[in-house]
């Protein structure tokens, strides 16, 4: 093992190797790319709120947590894993979101179909989380730590699991359960890219500017 893949491997590595030019470029625009989008999943988990009516936004509002099958938020345990399994179980995430996203606009078209802006929002959601993912998967490719495993089939489960969910009745009990489901998967995008912002920070040469 050369001493860059063991830096990967090592979470209490030094990070500041001397990486190509061409691979250091791509990790500062992936982490750049991580941290814009943490700032547009508070803006989009934001709207979705403010477009769900009562009890949503209301003071002391906590929706059930609702389970997703192939997809929950970071664990406790993350932070403690090797760099190259973190960046592994990030890239994972975000291959499952966009399928979850685009359920959750779908829905969102039928509940508010006068909410453009919010429909445009859960659309580009979509399109970066995969986007980011794919650049995620290019770094470990470029680091030689590749993901390992099937990546599609918790993806596959999530947004099929996602999709019965956020297409019930149109019994109000139905549509509330639709709408906490939807505010569950914006809150996971913020989690995930939050943690890909974390994970990236310490590949960035330097340090995070």
């Amino acid at each position: 093992m050369n001493q860059r893949e063991g830096s990967l491997e090592d979470p209490q590595a030094d990070f500041s190797v001397s990486f190509l030019p061409h691979l250091e470029a791509k990790i500062r625009q992936t982490h750049n790319l991580a941290r814009l989008l943490t700032k547009y999943a508070e803006q989009l988990l934001e709207e979705y709120v403010q477009q769900q009516g009562d009890p949503f936004g209301l003071p002391g509002f906590s929706p059930p947590r609702l389970a997703l099958a192939g997809l929950s938020g970071p664990a406790p345990s993350h932070a403690g894993l090797p760099l190259s399994e973190r960046l592994r179980l990030d890239a994972a995430a975000l291959a499952a979101l966009p399928a979850l996203l685009d359920a959750v606009r779908r829905r969102q078209a039928e509940l508010n179909p006068r909410a453009p802006r919010l429909l445009r929002s859960l659309e580009d959601a979509a399109r970066q989380a995969r986007a980011l993912g794919a650049a995620v998967e290019t770094v470990l490719a470029a680091l030689g730590a590749a993901a390992r495993g099937p990546g599609s089939e918790p993806a596959a489960a999530a947004a099929a699991t996602t999709a019965t969910s956020l297409s019930p009745g149109s019994s109000a009990a139905g549509v509330f359960s639709a709408k906490v489901l939807g505010l569950h998967v914006c809150g996971l995008y913020g989690e995930w890219v939050s943690r890909t912002e974390g994970d990236l920070s310490q590949l960035v040469p330097g340090g995070v500017s």
